[in-house]
């Protein structure tokens, strides 16, 4: 199996009393903050590689995982990093994030997928930094292909893949033909939420999380194709379709105040608080 895993890069959500935003609220000043890659993508990646291999033997992959990204040359490093957790081959396209917006990357992906004929494309459900949900649903809606969002499991079989979605109240079950569009959720890096057909079907993983790289796989992953494309030769004229008007911090919580008995507690939530 071929698999495509789009990923984004984002300010690592520890950091966000760094955020700064100018008097003019046209922009938000990211200088200082941290950026890592949007931790549901990384669950993206980690379910593309548990479906290319034997969980048993997961050094040796079975199938091709290819990792993608839109942005300058400073995202290399997030690629990097996923070739290192084990991807075969990464794409960056380049770009600006300010020149991107949930549409356009769809149609950059869309080009990249036509190019690329992937058995799968895998994201993550969504991104941390404008919780954004778009561009998977986007993009299988571009490629007129079978899609499952907010997957919580993912078997493989031999006529496609059986997934489990994350839906109000429960789960829902759903049967995919190849070549399909699939985002995944939180639950999907539990020890037995994923299994391809070259992992016996009893086989659970002995972590609950995203792998992570050890030494002598940084140092190999410095070796492996990393490609560059620019943007307009995937979408040509297409421009962004969304703008943003204005940014603005939320507004500052009151502090809270002591009383000193219940009956100012009472009398407080029955004037201010307005509870009955």
């Amino acid at each position: 199996m071929k698999i495509l895993v789009p990923l984004k890069r984002v300010a690592d959500p520890a950091n966000h009393n760094k955020i700064k935003i100018p008097a003019s609220g046209d922009s938000v000043d990211t200088a200082g903050l941290e950026w890592q890659i949007n931790p549901f993508d990384l669950y993206a990646l980690e379910t593309a590689l548990r479906l290319t291999e034997n969980g048993k033997t997961p050094k040796k992959r079975e199938g091709e995982v290819v990792a993608v990204t839109l942005g300058p040359k400073e995202t290399e490093t997030n690629l990097r990093s996923a070739l290192a957790t084990g991807a075969d081959r990464a794409i960056r396209v380049e770009t600006t994030d300010e020149a991107l917006d949930g549409g356009l990357v769809a149609a950059a992906l869309k080009k990249i997928v036509e190019e690329e004929k992937p058995d799968l494309i895998l994201l993550g459900k969504q991104v941390v930094d404008g919780e954004n949900n778009m561009v998977g649903q986007a993009l299988a809606e571009l490629l007129d292909y079978p899609m499952a969002t907010f997957a919580a499991t993912i078997t493989e079989e031999a006529d496609g893949l059986l997934v489990e979605r994350e839906v109000d109240g429960g789960v829902a079950k759903v049967k995919l033909t190849l070549p399909a569009v699939i985002t995944v959720d939180l639950r999907i890096v539990s020890p037995g939420s994923v299994h391809s057909k070259h992992t016996d079907a009893g086989f659970k993983y002995g972590y609950e999380e995203v792998r992570f790289a050890p030494l002598p796989a940084i140092m190999q992953a410095k070796k492996k194709p990393l490609a560059v494309k620019n943007l307009a030769e995937l979408v040509g004229d297409q421009k962004i379709s969304t703008t943003y008007v204005k940014f603005e911090a939320p507004p500052g919580r009151k502090a809270g105040i002591k009383v000193k008995d219940v009956q100012e507690l009472v009398q407080k939530l029955a004037s201010e608080a307005k509870v009955i």
